[in-house]
């Protein structure tokens, strides 16, 4: 699993994060996405890596900036993860 960490510009509702939400959601098989216009990010959950160009073409194609992109492995804590 991977977990890919969106910077981007432009979000300023509730609506933004649901459009950008649903962008994601049509082009990638993602396992979730979230966006945060607090945070001006969007996180995704895949378990295949996402090309970065991609990337750069859906969000562009929504109207909003993309500045940054992070990328890392993701383990799902489960209920009693805490106790590691």
């Amino acid at each position: 699993m991977l977990k890919i960490t969106l910077k981007i510009d432009g979000m300023v509702c509730g609506m933004c994060e649901a459009h950008i939400n649903d962008a994601v959601r049509r082009a990638f098989p993602v396992k979730k996405v979230s966006s945060s216009k607090t945070k001006k990010e969007t996180v995704i959950i895949t378990e295949t890596d996402i090309e970065e160009k991609q990337l750069y073409d859906v969000i562009k194609n929504t109207g909003y900036i993309l500045t940054e992109i992070k990328k890392e492995p993701y383990e799902k804590k489960g209920f009693f993860g805490f106790y590691k």
